[in-house]
């Protein structure tokens, strides 16, 4: 039986969406069934035009990649969840659903189940590692089983050595060691996810 990932995310320029894709093909490389979603925007239409990159991204994926719905984390055994960072925190988008699984997390439905997170900053200290154990401290309060990256593959290093999880940063799109090292980090996740589906039969 292959392990299902869900790998949901929060793009605003498409770097975090890059990473997600990455991510999405490590976890299929190892024999997972991927869904691959994103959150809902909440920014003004005013906003989004003020950024050209930003209103391109929302036009290139809003027919492409799907919406998230809380029926993704019910139908997955494991999780990749991703965010930009904003002042060293989750993007409200991101953390809007987020705040909407209260009652899964009543039923347990995120419990035992192995999570990693990933990110991206406009600055190499523009708050890449502080995002990222933000999202884990709602996967604590899941009680899902944390599943970083680690300094557990040397692709890790080319990616700037995140133990925490894959983190791009600046305005430029993300490189092929970064890519690398997301494939690595799906990859891992779908890995020890099948690992505790065999040891739980």
């Amino acid at each position: 039986m292959s392990a299902k990932v869900a790998v949901i995310y929060y793009s605003s320029t498409g770097n975090v969406h890059q990473l997600a894709k990455g991510i999405a093909e490590g976890a299929e490389k190892a024999g997972a069934e991927v869904r691959l979603r994103r959150v809902p925007e909440l920014a003004p239409d005013a906003a989004i035009d003020a950024n050209p990159a930003w209103r391109e991204h929302v036009e290139a994926t809003k027919d492409v990649v799907e919406v998230a719905t809380l029926d993704d984390l019910e139908w997955a055994d494991a999780y990749a969840i991703g965010s930009p960072t904003r002042f060293g925190n989750v993007a409200a988008q991101l953390k809007q659903f987020i705040d909407t699984t209260g009652g899964l997390w009543q039923r347990g439905v995120m419990a035992d189940k192995p999570v990693t997170g990933f990110t991206s900053a406009h600055n190499r200290h523009g708050g890449n590692e502080s995002t990222t154990l933000a999202l884990y401290n709602t996967f604590h309060h899941w009680g899902s089983i944390i599943v970083a990256p680690g300094y557990t593959d040397p692709v890790v290093y080319g990616a700037g050595g995140n133990p925490y999880g894959t983190a791009h940063f600046g305005t430029d799109a993300v490189s092929e060691e970064t890519l690398v090292a997301a494939r690595y980090q799906g990859e891992r996740l779908a890995k020890i996810t099948a690992r505790l589906q065999a040891g739980a039969r």
